[in-house]
């Protein structure tokens, strides 16, 4: 008892200390706190509530839903997990949005990984604005920002993505290296104040600001004199040179501008025309996800009616492994896996011993209808139990029944999933018996 009340008073603990943090937006550091409370008591159910609106802050929807519907397989009655989840389902319309926006973002990872950083950023731009919390976005796209030099832009990104998570690593080291460029261009511009430029002529003249000192009145008028015979010689030598170069340099100008602007068309024409392809090339892992997630949830809820059913003292063991058999087990997470384990362990794994056992004793008083039964049943919960034997005597229980076809079908099963083993051989010398036997009923029908 002592030790589960420090286990206890660990878990209060830290559950206390993300609590504290929650409440200062310090995200990373309160989902550190939450999971070492979850470490010591994993029944904590409120740490768990708090942990998901932690992960729903930071735009991780699925991760929060997981860590409610575990809260609720702990606490079923007066947990407010249940207000949670039916707040999320009851927007269903912004649950699709923010699917989307997750989805446009996995996209996004794979633009970059494939130089398509103009992609990625027009992409990340409609993320951000469907879903302006999902933090690993807003850090992306703050990346970059940073790359393609726009750090103005770069800069209010990061202050959003500040704002949600104020400790987060991964945005305070973006912060860090947007300050080291800043000042790296503050100091170049400085270098370059310190320097005078200006024009003689059609000549461009650098010094030193230094150099540059007020000479007095004598140094006036004889800059006027000079002026007025580089005056007399411009009017001359350079005014019609001079003229005609700056509307060069103006027509140079223009259309300087006008090709910026046509590689900017094209840029983003080609842009486009990346994600068209990108659209038709994921169409098929788009469709597959989305199997996937759709099989992930109908497992987990399955799963959680076979939990609470479980709990009911008057439903079967038969009707529980049966809708056990339902729940994709490579779908859930490692906390649904072991509450997975625990009711397969504890309920199905035993009732099939008990029908594979009575399906052996009826089959040696040749009682094998009801043999059939029993590994009927352990064949449908587990097709592979007791390493394909259980199978196999279901193939020989049909055969003595007289059940031919469902014989010669079930030992063909056996070849298929054994093959090159003791039990492959004994199916293909069952059916070659089988084949016989079934020649010669019907000649003897004939």
């Amino acid at each position: 008892m002592e030790y589960t009340k420090k286990l206890i008073y660990q878990s209060n603990y830290w559950y206390n200390d993300g609590l504290a943090k929650a409440k200062i937006h310090d995200l990373s550091g309160a989902t550190i706190s939450l999971r070492k409370s979850l470490q010591y008591n994993r029944e904590n159910v409120a740490a768990r509530n708090l942990l998901g609106l932690v992960c729903y802050a930071k735009g991780e929807i699925a991760e929060a839903l997981v860590e409610w519907i575990i809260s609720k397989n702990f606490k079923n009655h007066e947990n407010i997990a249940d207000y949670y989840i039916k707040k999320v389902q009851e927007s269903a319309g912004e649950l699709d949005t923010i699917n989307n926006a997750i989805k446009k973002y996995n996209q996004c990872l794979n633009y970059c990984l494939q130089d398509g950083e103009d992609l990625a950023l027009i992409q990340l731009k409609k993320v951000v604005a469907a879903h302006p919390t999902f933090l690993k976005a807003l850090q992306l796209l703050a990346l970059l920002y940073l790359q393609t030099e726009q750090y103005a832009k770069a800069k209010q990104i990061l202050k959003r993505a500040h704002r949600i998570d104020t400790t987060n690593e991964t945005t305070l080291r973006y912060l860090h290296e947007l300050s080291r460029i800043s000042k790296k261009i503050a100091k170049a511009k400085e270098e370059n104040d310190q320097t005078v430029t200006y024009n003689l002529g059609n000549e461009t003249i650098i010094q030193p600001a230094a150099e540059v000192k007020d000479n007095g009145a004598m140094a006036t008028i004889i800059n006027i004199l000079i002026g007025i015979v580089v005056g007399a010689a411009v009017v001359w030598f350079l005014i019609v040179p001079s003229t005609n170069q700056m509307k060069m340099n103006k027509l140079n100008k223009e259309i300087v501008k006008y090709s910026d602007q046509i590689s900017g068309k094209n840029a983003e024409i080609s842009a486009l025309k990346k994600e068209i392809e990108g659209y038709k090339d994921t169409n098929k892992k788009t469709e597959e996800a989305q199997a996937t997630a759709e099989a992930t949830k109908t497992s987990y809820e399955a799963l959680l009616s076979v939990y609470e059913h479980s709990k009911s003292s008057g439903y079967s063991k038969e009707s529980l492994a049966k809708e056990l058999k339902a729940v994709k087990k490579d779908a859930l997470g490692d906390t649904a896996v072991a509450v997975y384990d625990k009711i397969y362990d504890e309920y199905v794994s035993p009732l099939c011993a008990k029908k594979y056992r009575l399906a052996l004793r009826n089959y040696e008083v040749k009682n094998y209808a009801t043999s059939v039964t029993a590994l009927e049943f352990v064949t449908s919960i587990d097709e592979g139990y007791e390493g394909g034997k259980a199978l196999l005597n279901l193939a020989k229980s049909y055969e003595k029944a007289g059940k031919t076809e469902q014989a010669k079908t079930t030992y063909k099963r056996v070849s298929e999933l054994y093959p090159n083993t003791e039990l492959a051989s004994q199916a293909q010398q069952a059916l070659t018996g089988t084949a016989t036997s079934g020649e010669s009923n019907t000649e003897t029908e004939e």
